[in-house]
């Protein structure tokens, strides 16, 4: 039976693909979602999707992936550089949690600078576009896999 692993996304990746390419990249949130899903399945997981722009979503997304999950993927987005709510939601897993960005949050604005999820999270990615979500993957499964 395949384990599931979660990968929660928030306000505007819907737009991948669309929304500022030159800092995102032209792949659209369902490509990388796709792709996700294929690798998973070589590595003995599924891959399940949850796009919100919605804080309070995002935090009942983080809440539902604890009790049938065995990992997150989480990219919050803007929320993570201004959400307790989410940082606390995901302190209280009992599995890891791997934080994905697309861009280098650390060559961008000031503010962008500071994630609350990354104290909260086993690891983090950022700067690699899609590739992220991939890295986070073999991550993911590579932590897994010594749990």
């Amino acid at each position: 039976m395949l384990k599931k692993i979660t990968v929660i996304n928030g306000p505007n990746l819907n737009l991948l693909g669309s929304r500022k390419p030159e800092v995102y990249g032209n792949t659209s949130l369902d490509e990388i979602v796709s792709s996700l899903r294929k690798r998973a399945a070589e590595l003995g997981y599924t891959i399940a999707a949850v796009q919100t722009n919605a804080e309070g979503a995002y935090v009942n997304a983080v809440q539902s992936a604890a009790d049938d999950s065995v990992g997150l993927i989480v990219n919050a987005a803007a929320y993570s550089h201004t959400s307790v709510a989410i940082r606390d939601a995901l302190e209280n897993l009992k599995i890891p949690v791997v934080e994905v960005h697309l861009s280098n949050i650390y060559a961008r604005e000031d503010f962008r600078h500071h994630s609350y999820i990354s104290a909260v999270a086993s690891g983090v990615i950022a700067g690699f576009g899609p590739l992220s979500y991939y890295l986070a993957l073999e991550a993911l499964a590579e932590i897994l896999k010594h749990s």
